[in-house]
């Protein structure tokens, strides 16, 4: 049996939000070394806030400032931090309910080892030396001995309120795509589509699954199909992506390729957007040492009849 293909793959973008009256408070007065919460109808404090109320599903908006201070409620050790988290050395991930809260909130804490972190222990807010309205600017929790720690008194009314952030989301994986699929990209580098054949239904999948997910029978009877096909349907794209270089407007579509099951996607080029339309025989186009068309274009043949290809809809 050929390996199975496996690569390491990245999913990464910048998370966007604007921020209600609550959470715009919170956010600035940590940027103010000043820990918010909000007080419900029937006098709890939750922290970290919340614009409605969990229980009653009422819009709270009584801004109260808390303690610095806290008690640890539950904890678990981090042995090895990952890129991005609050401490490149070993330490808890805590629940702390602060002094005035109700509720608790979760940070990390700088702790040398885990048997000097236990349920009750008292904590303190390490601020950050450089703050900009984020969670960041809590630069962790560190063991503190003292009483409940005086709040200043903030109303929670600031200047150059926080009305924003951009929180980077990204997810580090390796991919693998199994036997069917490992079989069908080598094919594909070879300028052929190779698909499966279910033995039941003796539908041809394309790209091929492994099993036919309608009989639930494993598939291994390869068959080449295309490589010309028919647009089943498409849509226009107006919007660039950052990485492909490809001018918009563009189309992308289902593409039925003659002998496969079901259609799969691929760019149209070769002819203006506008005049792609469904029942359109295409055939496709490879890049110098591509391993995968880079698009299809029209063959010139009649359209296809809408009856050969309803099904693949």
């Amino acid at each position: 049996m050929p390996e199975v293909l496996k690569a390491p793959l990245v999913v990464e973008f910048p998370f966007t939000r604007s921020l209600g009256p609550v959470q715009s408070a919170f956010l600035t007065g940590l940027r103010e070394r000043v820990v918010l919460g909000v007080r419900t109808t029937d006098g709890r404090t939750l922290v970290p806030p919340v614009e409605y109320d969990p229980v009653t599903a009422e819009e709270i908006r009584d801004l109260v400032e808390v303690a610095p201070t806290g008690t640890v409620t539950t904890w678990a050790w981090n042995h090895e931090p990952r890129r991005g988290q609050p401490l490149d050395t070993p330490f808890a991930w805590v629940l702390v309910r602060l002094d005035g809260a109700d509720t608790a909130l979760l940070h990390a804490l700088d702790a040398p080892a885990p048997d000097t972190v236990r349920t009750g222990m008292r904590v303190r807010v390490r601020w950050a030396p450089e703050r900009s309205g984020a969670i960041t600017d809590i630069a962790c929790f560190e063991p503190y001995d003292g009483g409940p720690g005086e709040p200043t008194g903030h109303d929670g009314r600031f200047e150059n309120p926080v009305t924003g952030i951009v929180a980077a989301a990204r997810l580090d994986y390796v991919y693998s795509p199994g036997r069917a699929q490992t079989a069908y990209i080598e094919n594909l580098s070879e300028r052929r589509t190779v698909g499966e054949r279910c033995p039941s239904c003796h539908k041809v999948y394309v790209p091929p699954r492994g099993a036919c997910p309608t009989c639930g029978l494993a598939t291994s009877e390869q068959v080449e199909v295309g490589p010309r096909g028919t647009v089943t349907t498409y849509c226009i794209v107006n919007i660039k992506a950052k990485n492909l270089d490809i001018e918009v407007p563009y189309v992308y579509a289902h593409i039925a390729l003659d002998g496969a099951g079901l259609a799969l996607h691929g760019r149209i080029g070769g002819i203006p957007y506008d005049e792609v339309r469904m029942g359109l025989r295409v055939e496709p186009v490879w890049a110098e040492g591509g391993r995968h068309p880079d698009h299809y274009r029209p063959t010139g043949e009649p359209d296809a009849d809408y009856e050969t290809y309803k099904e693949m809809l």
